[in-house]
């Protein structure tokens, strides 16, 4: 059985998609795609069925991975059931994920957790926000496969 892997931002537009795109290729890079599900959503619902935010498809391009085919989604209840792991890019996203939370087995843990860190949210800022996103996103997810791949 696969393992579950749902990375979680506010909107599911800059900071999610990236992390899940980065993930995929950091778990394809070592040849383990048969062993994760991995996808990612929002608290919030204002972008729902929208595209990633345009920078985010650009700075995963410039660094040959595409997400321009996700979508936005909202964390649903069976989220907390059907994935093992669910991923918060921030503090905030983690504390609204454990009050939706309470009925799931689901393990809520910050990307950046030792030490914990947020990943910032780029939105209102320019390229180079995005770029310093990206690079945590890639450390955070290495970091991530090794307590996965750890714990199997």
């Amino acid at each position: 059985m696969p393992q579950t892997v749902l990375f979680v931002c506010l909107g599911n537009i800059c900071r999610s998609p990236l992390a899940e795109g980065v993930f995929r290729t950091i778990v394809s890079e070592a040849g383990l795609e048969d062993r994760f599900e991995i996808d990612s959503a929002g608290t919030g619902a204002w972008h729902v069925g929208n595209p990633p935010d345009p920078r985010s498809i650009e700075i995963a391009a410039q660094h040959h991975i595409d997400i321009s085919s996700q979508r936005a989604r909202q964390v649903k209840a069976e989220d907390f059931r059907r994935f093992e792991t669910i991923v918060a890019m921030d503090r905030d996203n983690l504390a609204a994920l454990k009050r939706m939370g309470e009925t799931g087995s689901a393990r809520l843990r910050l990307l950046l957790n030792t030490p914990p860190q947020d990943v910032p949210d780029p939105y209102y800022g320019g390229p180079d926000g995005f770029e310093k996103v990206y690079q945590l996103v890639r450390t955070g997810g290495e970091r991530l496969l090794r307590d996965l791949t750890a714990d199997a």
